[in-house]
């Protein structure tokens, strides 16, 4: 099984009206002659702790008004800002200013976190983006919109006829993208739909230490309500141990170091809700930022996740309403339309994971939807996930999560 760790972005933001237009056969590249900007880009460094901070909160909001009671939750922080942040750059007025206020960081500050965290590519993790236009339909696509996706996040724009053949293209460029993980994204593309973003993140690691033969036995995992599962836990010593006012946890590192497999386990009689509750994104990256040394006497589990939501209801909780308002939306810095007005229609969020022996596979997609209208070791820590716990992949040099979920019940 390869083990790797995949994000998928998948925004679908502009679903117009647009019925009977013809097209040329071919798609044509819209970014000839735009080139990345790298005068707009300061130093290459890593997001600030302000930046980390903002992105932090967004992820931990997100995952509280995704958990349900006994559900596991498991969101890409990094695939939804991704993808959200592509839009943002053809937002303006109240609608752009909810999008910064709900995301946590101005538009500036957005697309140079995210460029931060997503360039440049690695052995292990890579980036790609791309922006596909309905070739007709009376849609204008602003250049200066081009020009900020291709300053940060190095996308590519084409026109295309929207036909079969436009989405076996996209289908194949998502498998290329996602090293063929997930191979197949639409089935077909609806008549009124003008335009595709596309965010895929691709990550493929082992462990820095595998598990041998012998570290994985038979074990229970007890639920919230009492209920008792058989699962398999992979036991080992770690030496990174984390620790909160109502949680103890560890850091699992993948080859190399650069990231690792993080749990936060809370105390016995603590629920789930309450913990999510009383994390912000300042006092995770504390939590990450001070990890201690120690001997862990560590036990994770074998398991999978696969996970699906529609986000606009949770999107809308959290203060962005004017974007999906077909009335108040204001993307005109992306476009116009002449079949009117453009706003979001659905925020879809699929993602799943697995962890074994070996490493750790994951993905996921997110697709955004519009439509128009009008210290040294003094004592060996144990910590068994062995009850429901916070788990993330994260990036050891930010301390920002890739992956952040909960892991409430697994299957028999």
């Amino acid at each position: 099984m390869k083990k790797r760790i995949l994000a998928l972005a998948l925004t679908l933001p502009l679903l117009l009206s647009c019925s009977g237009c013809g097209a040329p056969a071919e798609a044509v590249d819209l970014m000839k002659g735009i080139w990345p900007d790298g005068g707009q880009r300061p130093p290459k460094q890593g997001p600030s702790p302000e930046q980390i901070a903002g992105l932090s909160d967004f992820s931990l909001a997100l995952l509280r008004e995704n958990a349900g009671e006994g559900e596991n939750v498991l969101l890409s922080p990094l695939s939804i800002v991704s993808a959200l942040g592509m839009t943002a750059n053809g937002a303006q007025g109240e609608t752009l200013a909810q999008m910064e206020g709900v995301l946590g960081l101005p538009l500036t500050e957005l697309n140079l976190a995210v460029y931060a965290s997503l360039f440049p590519p690695s052995d292990q993790f890579h980036a790609a983006n791309s922006i596909w236009f309905r070739d007709s339909g009376g849609l204008t696509v602003e250049e200066e919109f081009l020009q900020a996706n291709a300053n940060w996040y190095e996308a590519g724009a084409y026109r295309a006829p929207f036909d079969e053949t436009t989405c076996r293209a996209i289908n194949d460029w998502v498998g290329k993208n996602t090293d063929g993980m997930i191979g197949k994204i639409l089935d077909e593309i609806p008549g009124d739909a003008v335009t595709y973003l596309i965010n895929a993140l691709a990550f493929d690691a082992k462990w820095e230490n595998p598990y041998v033969e012998g570290q994985a036995q038979e074990a229970l995992f007890t639920t919230e309500n009492g209920e008792a599962r058989k699962v398999t836990l992979m036991y080992s010593e770690e030496g990174r141990y984390l620790e909160d006012e109502n949680a103890v946890g560890l850091l699992k590192a993948y080859a190399g170091g650069r990231y690792a497999f993080a749990a936060l386990l809370p105390d016995e009689g603590v629920e789930m809700d309450g913990y999510l509750e009383s994390l912000t994104g300042e006092r995770l990256v504390e939590i990450l930022e001070n990890a201690g040394t120690a001997t862990v006497d560590a036990a994770i589990p074998k398991f999978e996740l696969e996970y699906g939501t529609e986000l606009s209801e949770q999107l809308r909780a959290l203060g962005m309403t004017d974007a999906f308002d077909a009335d108040r939306a204001d993307f005109s810095g992306l476009g116009h339309s002449e079949a009117g007005n453009l706003y979001l229609s659905r925020v879809l969020h699929r993602t799943c994971l697995s962890v074994d022996e070996q490493g750790t596979k994951a993905g996921a997609v997110t697709v955004v939807e519009m439509e128009c209208g009008s210290a040294a070791p003094v004592e060996v820590k144990t910590i068994h996930l062995d009850r429901p716990f916070v788990c993330m992949i994260v990036d050891t040099n930010t301390n920002l999560p890739l992956f952040l979920g909960t892991v409430m019940d697994i299957g028999d």
